[in-house]
């Protein structure tokens, strides 16, 4: 499908060239030859339905590690906790959460883009994992909005591929109907300032946070990597920073040195690691 993305953006209206491209999005789902695979992620054994190539290519592998988790197991992920996983795709990570967390613990997984939430929800059928709920939402500033969303296999907000309106929550209604988060994953594309601009209430409860800041590519269209830093209090928080994955973590430089290009950021509540430790 990549291969006619430049003809079809030349030649093609606008709204032409999206029916295109959603027709072949749902043709390349149709047509993937599903299939169920198992794989250790992070030691737990787990099934996963593979129903098309960019799930094949991140899921279709043992994970050994992930240190973002090992990381935030020295603070409030702990049996029992609630997490909530924004921007969950599949439902991978959110299952690895929910194995961590336990039967007592509670995971929450938001994805926008629907056919991912539909897999996440047979992902979790399939291993018989009960304490996840998956919500089909973007998460952003407040509950209730309806953005515009790219719903590909990897979506964003306001991107220019296949737009379709989604319903927002934010981490905070979140924590209204589930309870307050003592853990917050967040991966989504660029629009990292907006939801954490509705994590206000979170933040002050003190939840630890693991965020993927897509500097370079997409968080400039929403915000900036100074802006996201600002939503942490440095007297409340710690904060550290890994250059991407199976890199360590390692405390943020000031802000003269902010890194320039995709990073990790683990946000740890002082007063919560304090107590765990």
């Amino acid at each position: 499908m990549n291969s006619v993305k430049p003809l079809l953006n030349q030649m093609l209206p606008t709204r032409v060239s999206r029916v295109i491209r959603r027709l072949l999005l749902r043709r390349h789902i149709g047509q993937f030859e599903r299939r169920i695979v198992g794989h250790e992620y992070l030691g737990f054994r787990l099934k996963v339905s593979l129903q098309d190539n960019l799930a094949a290519g991140w899921y279709d592998h043992d994970w050994e590690s992930m240190p973002e988790v090992e990381f935030l197991k020295r603070g409030q992920l702990q049996a029992g906790a609630k997490v909530f996983d924004v921007g969950a795709h599949q439902g991978v990570i959110a299952m690895v959460l929910a194995r961590l967390v336990g039967e007592s613990g509670l995971v929450v997984a938001v994805e926008g883009t629907r056919h991912n939430a539909e897999v996440a929800v047979e992902n979790c059928r399939i291993n018989g994992i009960t304490n996840v709920v998956v919500e089909c939402a973007i998460a952003a500033e407040e509950a209730g909005l309806k953005l515009s969303f790219s719903e590909t296999l990897n979506g964003s907000v306001g991107g220019e591929l296949l737009p379709v309106e989604v319903p927002s929550v934010s981490i905070d209604s979140l924590a209204i109907e589930y309870g307050t988060p003592q853990v917050v994953f967040v991966d989504v594309e660029g629009y990292e300032c907006q939801v954490f601009e509705g994590a206000r209430k979170t933040l002050l409860a003190g939840a630890d946070f693991f965020v993927e800041v897509h500097v370079g590519v997409g968080l400039e269209r929403h915000g900036s990597v100074e802006r996201l830093l600002s939503s942490f209090d440095r007297t409340e928080y710690a904060l550290f920073w890994s250059r991407g994955e199976e890199a360590p973590f390692q405390e943020l430089p000031d802000f003269a040195n902010l890194p320039r290009h995709k990073f990790f950021l683990i946000a740890m509540a002082r007063k919560k690691l304090v107590a765990s430790a």
